[in-house]
């Protein structure tokens, strides 16, 4: 029988990576400008994310605008949205799925093997949507890398890793580790031995012999 503990800690690492993903989807900080080069402006800071790009004055002024096509994004943009967006749906449906499953809940006590298999089923989807949320943040700062060391990208268009891009990896981190951990309260098999068969009592001898 699994540990109550251990499940519960896992769901709620799981529960922290999907809030994290969310976080990370929405915030615009997925590449922050390189000041790199000879001609550095430290007067206004340039971020993109995966809805919008945004730049931030020193006066505190912070101006965004929003991508207005769809089809006119490249393909890893693309890519990553989808991701990310279906690595949170996963993480809604994990966290329902999961939460029937767990000791501390009231649903399926009448069958604990049941109630178990529940809990592994939801940690399973929390590993897919950890794997969704590593593709999509793997992918985006590959992207980002490639364009930073590519010869033909001028000096002052050369974006770094921003803060959403390592709140995508944390939760991605959390997601797999919670999950891991909800997959431990699978129901181990018990081995079940035939019932030893009993000896014959011997008769004891009365002393006498019978003709």
């Amino acid at each position: 029988m699994a540990n109550a503990g251990l499940q519960l800690l896992g769901f709620i690492l799981a529960f922290l990576g999907w809030v994290g993903a969310i976080v990370s989807t929405a915030l615009p900080q997925w590449r922050i400008y390189s000041y790199a080069g000879d001609n550095i402006v430290t007067a206004q800071a340039m971020y993109e994310g995966l809805w919008m790009s945004c730049v931030s004055q020193s006066t505190g002024q912070i101006q965004c605008k929003v991508f207005d096509s769809l089809l006119n994004l490249n393909s890893t943009l693309q890519a990553t949205r989808a991701l990310m967006v279906v690595g949170i749906l996963l993480g809604v449906i994990a966290i329902f799925v999961a939460t029937v499953g767990m000791k501390c809940m009231k649903c399926l006590e009448d069958d604990e093997v049941q109630k178990m298999r529940m809990a592994v089923i939801g940690g399973v989807i929390f590993l897919l949507a950890g794997l969704a949320i590593l593709v999509a943040t793997a992918w985006y700062g590959n992207r980002i890398v490639q364009e930073f060391y590519d010869p033909m990208t001028p000096v002052n268009a050369r974006y770094e890793f921003g803060q959403a891009l390592f709140t995508g990896w944390a939760a991605a981190s959390l997601c797999l580790l919670g999950g891991a951990l909800l997959c431990c309260s699978c129901p181990r098999k018990t081995t079940s031995y035939p019932t030893p068969r009993p000896y014959p009592k011997p008769v004891p001898s009365s002393g006498k012999d019978y003709v």
